[in-house]
């Protein structure tokens, strides 16, 4: 059995960034589950790791690959992990000066993750306070003023 350690989160979280499938099957199971809470076109569970890997893509052409997760703490129990991570990106085509909660994703998200044989086989996004409601305004198909893009 692996175990699950921060270096092995870490790892998981370059793979996924990478892109590269072949890599990332090194830490996600293939029968992954992942969810994405919210009211907004990303949210609610994706089942299978290509599910996850579209939402991913669909993330980042959104956000003209500016997205990122940057970490600032990993936890590892037995079979588990839990990370904070402060998510940023910009809505593609906004104004690079834009504050807009349509236009600028600025917080903070707790991910929980269920490990398997080295892999993460369930994970759950978590945001918190006035952080939830921006992630699913920014994740909104919609400009400043309510106009849909």
């Amino acid at each position: 059995m692996t175990a699950v350690t921060r270096a092995r989160v870490e790892a998981a979280y370059q793979a996924l960034g990478s892109g590269d499938r072949k890599r990332i099957t090194e830490y996600y199971a293939e029968d992954l589950r992942w969810l994405v809470p919210g009211n907004h076109p990303l949210a609610g569970w994706y089942e299978s790791l290509d599910a996850f890997l579209d939402m991913m893509a669909t993330a980042g052409k959104l956000t003209g690959g500016s997205f990122r997760m940057d970490r600032e703490v990993v936890m590892v129990g037995e079979d588990c992990s839990a990370d904070v991570c402060h998510n940023y990106g910009m809505r593609a085509g906004a104004p690079e000066d834009s504050l807009s909660p349509y236009d600028r994703l600025d917080v903070t998200v707790f991910h929980f993750m269920r490990w398997r044989d080295g892999r993460i086989v369930e994970g759950h996004d978590g945001l918190m306070g006035d952080d939830a409601a921006a992630f699913s305004q920014f994740w909104a198909p919609f400009r400043p003023g309510g106009i849909r893009y």
